[in-house]
């Protein structure tokens, strides 16, 4: 009797039907296809391509409908559920949501995928049963579609695959493999979330830079807006200005001290501001 590897297409053909399903011979073992899991009749006799897994009682279970992930074949999967002592499930298009042990995922919690996100993963055989496991740097840069100048400066979207503090790295949409510096971000991103920003560098191995920033212009009357918002929550007063540490100014602005010098500029320019004694007061309160 021959072994049946999980997590692949196998060929058999009907054996006998049962009350809810279909007894399948595959490799001279009996393999069970609910009704359920299959979308048409089946005739005795009749070969058929199934995709095969053991099922929650551990044993085998057969599904014509191919999922597109599959051991060693690589795509995305939705995540479905979120247990921080064990991983995350995704689904694959089974009827079985399969777990991604959390050796898998980062360290910190608070980057990992919350559910409804995207993974790109492919299968593995761990005591007999599926895990998923995350696509390595080398199979996105595999993978990835070759970047052209034309790019620069478009809108691209995708879901991210890694992150730290240097910066995050995600798959588009259209398989460009793109990078996100943390100057370019105002948080950390976690894995499987969908971004969008605006290609700002093509490099010469066909991937992007990406910002998530807004254009100059506009993120300078962002960051203004910000100093004014909490200048009308302090009664006007801020303990900040362009000789303060610029830790404190990203601990509560969230952007650099240089852009809160920028925006600053822009309110001192209008006359909305004016500073002394290393603070900064609002000119009129904003009715």
């Amino acid at each position: 009797m021959q072994n049946i590897q999980i997590g692949k297409v196998h060929t058999g053909f009907i054996f006998r039907q049962v009350e809810n399903g279909y007894i399948l011979r595959v490799n001279d073992r009996n393999v069970f296809l609910p009704f359920e899991d299959t979308d048409y009749y089946i005739d005795d006799d009749e070969s058929i391509n199934v995709f095969i897994f053991n099922n929650e009682q551990k044993k085998l279970q057969a599904t014509t409908h191919i999922p597109s992930v599959q051991v060693g074949i690589y795509d995305w999967a939705k995540v479905t559920h979120v247990n921080p002592n064990i991983g995350v499930f995704v689904n694959i298009g089974i009827d079985k949501n399969i777990l991604m042990p959390h050796e898998q995922l980062p360290s910190l919690i608070s980057v990992w995928p919350q559910v409804g996100d995207y993974l790109y993963v492919t299968l593995n055989v761990q005591k007999d049963n599926l895990i998923a496991l995350l696509a390595t740097e080398e199979v996105f840069f595999n993978h990835r579609e070759i970047a052209t100048n034309d790019l620069f400066n478009a809108s691209i979207s995708g879901h991210v695959y890694n992150t730290g503090r240097e910066g995050t790295a995600f798959f588009s949409n259209d398989q460009y493999r793109g990078f996100i510096h943390h100057t370019e971000r105002n948080r950390e991103l976690r894995i499987g979330e969908l971004v969008t920003g605006r290609v700002i560098d093509v490099k010469s191995d066909g991937t992007v830079n990406v910002s998530l920033l807004p254009l100059k212009e506009d993120r300078i009357a962002q960051d203004a807006e910000a100093i004014l918002n909490l200048l009308n929550e302090l009664n006007g007063i801020i303990p900040f200005s362009d000789d303060s540490d610029p830790k404190d100014i990203r601990h509560t602005f969230g952007f650099s001290k240089s852009a809160f010098k920028r925006a600053l500029g822009k309110l001192l320019k209008e006359g909305k501001v004016k500073q002394k004694n290393g603070q900064t007061y609002m000119t009129q309160k904003d009715q």
